[in-house]
């Protein structure tokens, strides 16, 4: 009789030891996360020294904020910032990763300095002919830059469909970059080799391969495999000494909605001007902004996209405004948003 009340006290204790710890854990992947923003208030002496972009793919807000097959990202959106009404640029992939750099317009008659010859995505002819730009770009107007590709095996890396797709990787289709590509567009395992140094540049450009930036392998496994990899990777930057130091800023952007395949085969998706389409779910893209400085639960509501991230980095690593590129200029700034 003593022993079954023991046991039965001891199996309670068991299970609500258990229960206290799920809950305690609940919502928080990793407690990097967990304090990444809202940490300082004062602003680093002589502003930021690095801005990191990582780029994730091929889904629309909601499928995203709110998902329950996406419990971190949504745990660092919470806990940081959120742009709830952010738009990419158009369909397909590449337009809107070389727009965000070079703040090229989606179609300009004038002297033709447009994103039009990247809406085929060039995933055929890859980075020579017309899938290439000599718009002046970003890169050129940061201190420093590196890009980090991942499965990436060969820096500047000129082709690559599945796993390290060049078409997610801005700088070899950039004609201005080719003496600097080989040197800076690089495998993804330099971004911890860098971290661990203390040698970030200025401007960090980071593309998971084509599983862990969630556009294969179809949803809710894509979602879930995005989530993952964040989870995984965004808190080493998170730990690292550049971020922890207050002088950096971390944006989580998704290239595109994802457009119905009635609409991409019917080519009413390809070439939409999504940056001014309101209408359209596969226009409206999620955009998480970290940094000590942002206060959890920051969630702005007027109309952003990629040319407004493009512009804010520039603000934020200082580049003098007749330096800046392409319709950055005209873009809305994300700063006091999200109080960086």
């Amino acid at each position: 009789m003593h022993s079954r009340s023991s046991l039965r006290h001891l199996i309670r204790l068991v299970v609500l030891g258990c229960l206290f710890l799920a809950i305690a854990t609940l919502g928080t992947p990793t407690a990097a996360s967990a304090q990444a923003c809202g940490t300082l208030k004062k602003h680093p002496k002589g502003g930021y020294q690095h801005v990191v972009w990582i780029w994730m793919e091929n889904h629309n807000y909601d499928q995203i904020i709110g998902s329950s097959s996406a419990p971190y990202l949504n745990s660092i959106a919470t806990q940081c910032g959120v742009a709830a009404n952010f738009h990419n640029l158009t369909h397909v992939s590449l337009p809107n990763y070389i727009g965000a750099v070079t703040g090229l317009p989606l179609l300009d008659s004038t002297n033709h300095q447009d994103l039009q010859p990247f809406l085929r995505d060039c995933i055929v002819e890859g980075p020579t002919g017309a899938c290439t730009s000599s718009a002046p770009s970003l890169f050129e107007r940061v201190p420093s830059w590196k890009a980090y590709m991942e499965s990436m095996t060969t820096n500047c890396q000129a082709s690559g469909l599945v796993g390290y797709a060049v078409r997610h990787n801005p700088p070899p289709f950039l004609t201005n970059l080719a003496a600097t590509c080989p040197l800076f567009d690089l495998p993804y395992t330099a971004l911890q080799a860098d971290l661990d140094a203390d040698t970030l540049p200025a401007f960090a450009f980071v593309s998971p391969n084509t599983v862990n930036d969630g556009h294969d392998g179809g949803d809710p496994i894509s979602i879930v495999n995005g989530d993952t990899w964040l989870s995984t990777e965004l808190p080493k930057i998170l730990d690292s000494a550049a971020y922890k130091s207050g002088k950096t800023v971390v944006f989580v952007t998704w290239d595109e909605g994802e457009a119905t395949v009635d609409d991409l085969i019917n080519g009413d998706a390809v070439g939409r001007d999504c940056s001014a389409d309101k209408s359209h779910a596969d226009c409206h893209i999620a955009t998480i902004v970290l940094s000590p400085f942002t206060k959890p639960g920051t969630k702005y509501a007027k109309p952003l996209n990629h040319y407004s991230m493009l512009r804010t980095t520039e603000e934020l690593l200082k580049i003098k405004k007749k330096n800046w590129v392409g319709l950055s200029t005209k873009a809305k700034s994300m700063k006091s948003a999200f109080h960086l």
